[in-house]
């Protein structure tokens, strides 16, 4: 009865209790549902009510604060982020100490056993990324790096150009030394076995080298495998080597300002003044809207066409307002050696750059820049490789006319060739040309005065640049081969002729026309019938 009785009693508090707790969940859920605006304004007060401007005082207020503590927020994250920056910072550098990256070798790091480490790891993995112990999926046939053979006397190529030949003597002290070396190293490792050093071995000297091949990837090192006689007639000894490239490392960095660089370009000439025409379009468009920086020196032997050449340089001058010009005429036989050295003499400006030039050159304002970049006195000389036209009337004689002269100079096998066997144009400040002696002025005609000025500024302390260029062309204009010449002169003459003319698979084109036209005539017979 007891228990009962007490539950009766006890039953109105729970009902009260259960009827707050609801109206207390009611009100909290009034309070966290009820939507708010985007921007939570509070109650502005009357603007005639007598708090107005309490009231705006403490909206004021309480806005400032809540942006004092936006930008207090904002300043918390920025200082967590600088933190977390600094922290990835300290693990990439650690990360870079550990295992240094191939193009930044600290060579000059204060630990310099550990600069020798990471020097010595990097060139063992030239060596794994190099196609030394596996080969490399290649995605084309002309991907593939092509070997070259040598031996003890002869290298044998296959990009020759037009002064190497497939099979020659190392002419380049570099290359030579280059391969004495490597089969000295090899013939050393022969002689030099692991393993007993008490038993008997064999002495291997240099005669006992048989060939060996040799490529160079550019980015990684160059690959030898050297063969060697064995000991009996079957038995040979091969020998790998790899030399690997060394990271690169930075060695000048600087600004080059070549506004005020002036260029005088100088041209000997005689006679041919439809050349010189031809030139002077070019001259004028070059010199006049795209550079302006230059200076035209004619040196001109002789009084024939001389009048007709004087009026095409003073009608190019007026038209095109151009007044840099010098006009040198010599009474006596042509010389190209001394036409070039007399105009370079003749300059009484400050020092300037000299480019030597002929009547049938054409070339961009890009290559004079190039010229101007390439050039330093005291210090650089700029031997440009220009590209030397074909005859157009043979690269274009299937069309039905030949192509303006503009749309005829593109570098490509059809259409010329590298003439990596000329010197005559050449860019070097006077200064240089001065110094070194000049031309050569007891050489007479064209020819062998570029070749000795050539050969001066190998034999001196000043750098050589020998590049090819692409905006410098030498046009087409037909060889004379004199009768004058001896059989072998005329027969040198010919050759040089053929070479000028067209390239190998066009000049076939011409021998085999007789059977090509043939074989047309034949196919079109055929169809006839069918």
């Amino acid at each position: 009865m007891m228990p009962r009785r007490g539950f009766i009693l006890f039953l109105p508090r729970l009902v009260g209790l259960l009827v707050v707790a609801c109206c207390s969940v009611s009100i909290v859920y009034m309070l966290a549902c009820t939507p708010k605006g985007d921007n939570q304004q509070l109650a502005l007060p009357r603007v005639h009510g007598p708090t107005a401007k309490e009231g705006y005082e403490a909206i004021l207020q309480e806005r400032e604060e809540q942006h004092r503590n936006y930008i207090i927020s904002l300043k918390k994250q920025i200082a967590q982020l600088k933190a977390e920056l600094q922290g990835r910072s300290e693990q990439l550098k650690n990360v870079q100490d550990q295992y240094p990256d191939p193009l930044d070798i600290r060579l000059d790091h204060s630990n310099p056993e550990k600069a020798q480490a990471n020097l010595l790891a990097f060139l063992h993995s030239q060596i794994d990324k190099a196609e030394v112990h596996s080969g490399v999926k290649l995605s084309t046939e002309y991907a593939a790096v092509p070997f070259e053979s040598f031996t003890l006397q002869k290298v044998y190529q296959l990009e020759t150009g037009l002064t190497r030949h497939p099979e020659e003597k190392p002419v380049r002290k570099d290359k030579r030394d280059e391969l004495i070396e490597v089969i000295e190293l090899a013939v050393g490792s022969l002689n030099d076995p692991e393993g007993d050093g008490n038993a008997k071995h064999r002495v291997y000297t240099a005669s006992d080298f048989v060939e060996g091949i040799y490529r160079t990837e550019k980015d990684k090192g160059t690959l030898y495998e050297l063969t060697f006689k064995g000991d009996t007639k079957h038995q040979f000894k091969k020998i790998v080597l790899f030399r690997p490239f060394g990271p690169v490392m930075k060695v000048k960095n600087e600004n080059v300002n070549i506004a005020d660089t002036l260029i005088n370009v100088i041209v000997p000439l005689a006679k041919r003044a439809s050349k010189f025409r031809q030139f002077m379009q070019n001259f004028r468009w070059v010199s006049t809207p795209q550079d302006g920086r230059i200076h035209l020196t004619v040196v001109y032997f002789g009084k024939e066409q001389m009048n007709e050449v004087k009026s095409i340089l003073e009608n190019t001058s007026k038209s095109a307002n151009f007044k840099n010009f010098t006009f040198i005429q010599l009474n006596e036989e042509f010389s190209r050696g001394k036409g070039l050295d007399i105009g370079a003499r003749f300059w009484k400006g400050n020092n300037v750059v000299l480019f030597f030039c002929d009547v049938d050159i054409y070339f961009t304002a890009e290559f004079l820049n190039s010229c101007r970049l390439n050039t330093q006195p005291g210090k650089k000389v700029f031997y440009p490789v220009l590209f030397s036209q074909y005859n157009p009337s043979i690269i274009y004689g299937h069309r039905d006319s030949i192509p303006s002269l503009e749309q005829q100079l593109v570098i490509k096998k059809e259409t010329g060739f590298w003439r990596d066997f000329g010197f005559g144009m050449t860019c070097q400040y006077r200064s240089d040309f001065i110094n070194i002696g000049g031309f050569d002025l007891d050489i007479k005609g064209w020819g062998g005065e570029d070749v000795h000025l050539y050969r001066k500024y190998l034999h001196s302390n000043l750098i050589v640049i020998r590049t090819p260029v692409r905006g410098l062309f030498h046009l087409w204009h037909e060889k004379q081969c004199l009768d004058e010449l001896t059989p072998e002169q005329y027969k040198m003459c010919m050759q040089s002729k053929a070479m000028n003319e067209a390239s190998h698979g066009q000049l076939g084109m011409l021998v085999f026309k007789q059977e090509i036209e043939t074989h047309l005539h034949r196919q079109k017979l055929r169809s006839k019938k069918t």
